[in-house]
């Protein structure tokens, strides 16, 4: 089997006729869902080879096929050391002066920021499948920071949803920088990027690095202002209540409508919950959160002050099982009479 697919090779060449090319991805493709035929590409260089190369293709239908087949194949933890070192040692990708112009990666995120290409979706769930492993995670953000499309470009491009001409979402680029945020290198990146960047990730950092948690709710980010006015209301409070809330959320106009949607609301609410995991940054968000309250929305965020309950950082309670049993009948309880 191995010499028969050796001898698609010269059809799947970028020079190759358009026609073949195109009944090659083909073959290729169907091969590609299923684990026998990725690992028999995987072994096979020059296929591989020919795959990246082809997902710059000017032909649509041929790019798109070649993306497919590499997302197929990009599943596989063990291919990406294949997808990575493919044109080491290699002739193909060379310009005629023997220097490598094209990678992976760089061929991956000339996609992805191409506004006109219709294989911008599967390129960055190629992206994706390669960045997960945390074996391969830094090696990919090394050939991102070497390329060049920088990381605020891919930023810039997922946060416009008008950017792809064709129809592209990009929404495989939140996992992918999901995997990065492994990396403590890439954390620091983001701090060094705008401020879109740093609300883009604030959800990302609460949940999985408590350690920065403190950049966040410093001066640079000051992000609690951002969750909590989202949740404020039209409710009116005295004038020292408001002297303690942040600048953003004072004396708000009597029309401020609280957000609507649910899904946005509790993605606030838990982000707050790790924010004010720490019981001194509650104050400043007590009176908002009190009409959150009212609110047909789950509420689990604490009003309490550390001398109430003897911890100063909630995530070091030790909740007893029977009361996580009974805190979470509660919560069934609390959605079943909401419906």
């Amino acid at each position: 089997m191995n010499e028969e697919i050796k001898e698609i090779v010269k059809f799947l060449k970028p020079e190759a006729r358009l026609d073949l090319k195109a009944v090659s991805l083909i073959q290729i493709l169907g091969l590609t869902g299923v684990k026998d035929g990725r690992n028999l590409i995987i072994s096979t260089p020059e296929i591989v080879r020919c795959l990246i190369l082809l997902c710059g293709d000017p032909s649509e239908s041929v790019a798109k096929d070649a993306c497919l087949s590499l997302v197929n194949i990009s599943a596989e933890e063990t291919a990406i050391p294949a997808l990575l070192g493919a044109f080491e040692n290699s002739k193909d990708g060379n310009n005629s002066s023997g220097e490598t112009v094209r990678e992976v990666i760089s061929v991956i995120l000339s996609i992805i920021v191409n506004p006109d290409s219709s294989s911008t979706d599967p390129a960055c769930m190629i992206l994706s499948n390669m960045s997960r492993p945390i074996a391969y995670c830094e090696k990919v953000l090394e050939r991102i920071e070497n390329s060049s499309v920088t990381l605020e470009k891919l930023i810039a491009v997922f946060c416009d949803v008008n950017y792809n001409k064709k129809g592209s979402t990009l929404d495989y680029l939140a996992p992918v920088f999901s995997n990065l945020s492994q990396l403590s290198t890439f954390r620091s990146l983001l701090r060094k990027i705008s401020f879109c960047a740093e609300i883009l990730f604030t959800k990302l950092i609460l949940f999985k690095f408590a350690d920065d948690h403190e950049w966040l709710l410093s001066d640079q980010v000051d992000i609690l202002p951002q969750l909590l006015l989202p949740l404020a209301g039209p409710e009116e409070f005295d004038e020292e209540d408001n002297e303690k809330l942040p600048l953003d959320l004072q004396y708000l106009p009597e029309d401020k409508s609280r957000e609507s949607d649910p899904d946005i609301r509790t993605m606030l609410l838990e982000a707050l919950t790790k924010v004010t995991s720490c019981l001194q940054n509650i104050p400043s968000c007590h009176f908002i959160l009190l009409g959150v309250h009212l609110w047909p929305t789950l509420f689990t965020i604490p009003l309490w002050t550390e001398e109430e309950i003897g911890e100063e950082n909630l995530l070091d309670l030790n909740v007893p099982d029977d009361l996580t049993e009974k805190f979470s009948k509660m919560d069934d309880e609390f959605l079943q009479d909401s419906q």
